[in-house]
């Protein structure tokens, strides 16, 4: 299946562009911890089948020095030894954020009480953030049809800075 539509060739999805990727530069730059932030992007987007963001986030958490079982073990994190307390509660977050048409209640109590645990306010402020961004970014990507595979780990802050 091909591309359906350049989002980057078109004038007013690239004026989005550049407002969106302003607003990923405030997550990146909070004080949530980047393998946090990649592990949350990669989650939500394995959940909604994007395989562009779940490229470029494998990549750009490799590039990190995010180990290669952690990345693996993303989409079991619940059966995998791997993950802290904080990442798990992180994960959860990502999921029931993600998937709130499958649940009524949405974010459960009980997991919003576990990123309390361990986020303070402006991390958990990027953490509900991030999993709104990268669920917006995953619904464009699926919607025009962009093929995971072809991301080079810093094209993302390349693309911003130009």
């Amino acid at each position: 299946m091909d591309n359906r539509f350049n989002l980057f060739e078109n004038e007013l999805a690239a004026r989005f562009a550049k407002r969106f990727a302003g607003a990923a530069l405030v997550i990146q730059d909070s004080p949530l911890p980047k393998s946090t932030q990649e592990l949350v992007s990669l989650r939500a987007s394995q959940i909604n089948g994007c395989g562009h963001c779940v490229d470029m986030h494998v990549k750009e958490a490799a590039a990190a020095g995010e180990s290669a079982v952690r990345l693996h073990l993303v989409a079991a994190w619940r059966e995998a030894t791997v993950f802290t307390e904080a990442e798990r509660a992180a994960l959860a977050l990502a999921e029931e954020g993600t998937r709130l048409a499958d649940a009524s209640e949405g974010v459960s109590d009980e997991t919003w009480a576990r990123v309390r645990k361990h986020y303070d306010d402006d991390q958990t402020a990027a953490l509900v953030t991030l999993v709104a961004l990268i669920n917006a970014a995953n619904r464009l990507a699926v919607i025009t049809h962009q093929k995971g595979g072809s991301y080079e780990a810093g094209m993302f802050a390349a693309s911003v800075k130009g």
